[in-house]
């Protein structure tokens, strides 16, 4: 087989409040929210960077919300690149969302969203 070049384009996460996750990636995490076609059920999307993109889909959840790891790394994780760091988590102190640093001595660290979704943040700076 032919060495195939593949690009994550995008991950999509579940969600319960379209409108309390909109607001969550959108105010505190600082995700720019971009259009998204009717696809016969609620969601948003999210624009990462040139070409990747995050989608939140307003769907029954079959994974449990309770009893995951406290440390996000050891969990399913979405993991993003910023740019400025520290302003991801002074907002994260600031609205009371409780994150670990990485175990790795890397400048990243992991929180859950509303659903309990993880998080990672890894800092470019």
């Amino acid at each position: 087989m032919a060495k195939l070049n593949f690009l994550l384009h995008h991950s999509s996460l579940m969600i319960s409040d379209l409108d309390a996750s909109t607001k969550f990636y959108t105010e505190i995490i600082g995700l720019q929210q971009v259009a998204r076609p009717d696809l016969g059920f609620p969601g948003a999307w999210f624009q990462l960077g040139e070409n990747q993109q995050l989608h939140i889909l307003l769907l029954d959840n079959i994974d449990p919300t309770t009893g995951r790891p406290e440390h996000g790394g050891r969990d399913r994780h979405v993991a993003l690149t910023v740019d400025n760091f520290d302003l991801v988590r002074d907002s994260l102190e600031k609205n009371n969302i409780f994150y670990t640093m990485s175990k790795s001595g890397r400048k990243a660290l992991f929180f859950r969203d509303p659903d309990a979704n993880a998080i990672e943040i890894i800092g470019r700076d």
